[in-house]
């Protein structure tokens, strides 16, 4: 199979049927084999009535249903888990993402040799101050810290190489950093791709400015654990072994000091360098222990259900 193109989605009714029939139309110009799977995570309107009506006239189509609202990257996960595609293309329900670019993203996978290849909305339609302003912001600060130069992380027009969403894990909220977990899965081979935003036809804006702060903080862990998430005892013991150097060297200064430099002066608990002693050893200590139980954590991580998937069509979610 060509095509895989997995879709995301949380009530958005309104518009599955013109977005599956703008993809089918444009999948059969180009004659692509393809899946379109509907990942809904956890509608509360009658967005899976829609994708049930849909896959039984279209066999192509596919569906995963979550229990309840789970995030956006517990849905891309288990897409990225079900589907078979030799290139997979992720795209927002919401009309906003034109299915015109899927060709020439595809011909990016399969000629130009990249592995992954993401959407830069260069022209937008949002709100200049409540979403532009700050997604330059946040972009900034994203290529920045990660080493990554693209210009629109958050865009949810995408497209990879099957080998690169069989061998990431999208969890938390990390589906703007996707980019960056392939860099540091080992795909280097990253391409942007100038593609046309349009305005939102129906409904509004499942994300508000709390996404952007929540943004910062996701960088920071994605930071921390690309550079420490497999060795966090270089990190914290590092730190550890530091701060109690330190406080150790306070402390045979002052024991020095009271034995044979100053003996009959002040007594060592009135000193101030003491208590530094005291307390730069303690913190070394529990740095240098955090940094131990990260190493036995790591080494005892089991798998765990990050979403429950209540309905599936056409697919064998459960059995992958």
């Amino acid at each position: 199979m060509q095509l895989s193109i997995v879709i995301p989605l949380l009530n958005e009714e309104e518009s599955l049927k013109e977005l599956h029939d703008w993809i089918v139309s444009v999948m059969q110009s180009n004659h692509f084999s393809y899946e379109l799977l509907f990942v809904d995570d956890g509608s509360t309107d009658g967005s899976w009535n829609v994708i049930n009506q849909l896959s039984q006239k279209n066999p192509f189509v596919k569906g995963i249903h979550f229990q309840r609202n789970f995030g956006k990257s517990q849905a891309l996960h288990a897409g990225f888990k079900a589907v078979t595609g030799d290139v997979i293309i992720t795209m927002d329900a919401d009309l906003q993402d034109n299915p015109e670019e899927i060709p020439q993203l595809y011909q990016m996978i399969t000629e130009q040799g990249y592995e992954l290849v993401s959407g830069w909305k260069k022209k937008r339609y949002d709100s200049i101050i409540f979403k532009n302003t700050p997604s330059k912001l946040f972009n900034w600060a994203a290529r920045r810290t990660s080493g990554v130069r693209l210009h629109d992380f958050n865009c949810g027009l995408k497209a990879y190489a099957k080998d690169v969403v069989k061998n990431i894990e999208v969890s938390g909220e990390m589906h703007r950093y996707i980019p960056v977990l392939a860099k540091n899965a080992g795909f280097s081979k990253i391409g942007e791709k100038v593609v046309q935003h349009q305005a939102r036809k129906y409904g509004s804006t499942k994300f508000g400015m709390e996404r952007f702060i929540n943004g910062f903080l996701d960088l920071l862990t994605i930071w921390f654990v690309s550079r420490f998430g497999k060795r966090p005892m270089h990190l914290f013991g590092a730190l550890g072994v530091l701060m109690f150097f330190i406080g150790f060297s306070f402390a045979i200064y002052l024991g020095i000091d009271k034995l044979f430099i100053n003996p009959f002066g002040r007594l060592i608990t009135d000193r101030p360098q003491f208590y530094i002693s005291l307390v730069a050893m303690i913190i070394g200590t529990q740095l240098f222990l955090a940094g131990f139980l990260g190493e036995i954590l790591i080494r005892s991580k089991k798998g765990e259900n990050r979403y429950i998937v209540s309905e599936e069509i056409n697919t064998s979610l459960s059995d992958n």
